[in-house]
């Protein structure tokens, strides 16, 4: 079922593109993807603190990652238009490739990211768009969160874009790194205050970095394993 929706949505998403090249109608059809796929396999969301961001604006959403189940989870859970950074590799890929590359999704080169990123990120904020990504640079085996790379949080200080930390809790459990099977389940989303980075610089990246970091992990052992931290 999940690859009948991928193709179907897929198509209809390249085909949109010839009368919308903003990519908000590709983006619908992530959104109806995202939808169809959590139905399907019988994954339950808990949303909070949506109301925190607005509509309209542009932010680097930095989340855990516990689970390919986190890009569908995300796109249903969050009412706005966003896009992620994926691998250039990716772009080649049938039906999902060609709608990332069609679709304005950072497509990047890790040996060799450069200008040509911020270039592109610069293009999300006229647009209004937002862009997700996850700093760990990997799918969490245990649900605990991993170091994050600072390499994101210095292009949203140079870009100006404010960073959201969002903490994704449980999706691991939906289905687990290393298998395909799925496990009907509650997801927590938890959306917090948005981190301005207007004035910082270069050497505020690690600062930036660790109350992000902060922030999520509180959440995340607060809700996934009991550890009652006072979240920031």
């Amino acid at each position: 079922m999940i690859a009948i929706y991928t193709i179907v949505l897929g198509g209809v998403s390249l085909v949109s593109i010839l009368v919308d090249r903003t990519g908000n109608i590709s983006h619908q059809c992530a959104r109806i993807w995202s939808w169809l796929i959590l139905v399907t396999t019988g994954v339950r969301l808990n949303i909070s603190g949506v109301d925190r961001i607005q509509l309209g604006s542009a932010y680097v959403l930095i989340c855990n990652h516990q689970s390919i189940y986190d890009i569908p989870i995300l796109f249903w859970s969050l009412p706005f238009q966003l896009r992620i950074i994926a691998k250039a590799s990716l772009g080649f890929f049938p039906v999902l490739g060609w709608h990332l590359r069609c679709t304005g999704h950072l497509l990047v080169n890790r040996n060799s990211p450069g200008s040509s990123t911020l270039k592109q990120v610069a293009r999300l904020m006229k647009r209004g768009h937002s862009l997700i990504v996850f700093p760990e640079g990997t799918r969490s085996v245990d649900g605990r969160l991993g170091r994050f790379k600072r390499g994101l949080f210095l292009m949203a200080i140079e870009a100006g874009l404010p960073i959201v930390p969002v903490a994704v809790i449980g999706s691991r459990h939906i289905m687990q790194k290393g298998r395909l099977m799925t496990c009907p389940g509650e997801v927590g989303v938890v959306v917090h205050d948005p981190i301005p980075t207007n004035g910082l610089t270069l050497d505020d990246v690690r600062t930036l970095t660790d109350r992000a970091h902060s922030v999520i992990d509180a959440t995340v052992s607060k809700k996934e394993f009991g550890r009652f931290v006072e979240s920031e």
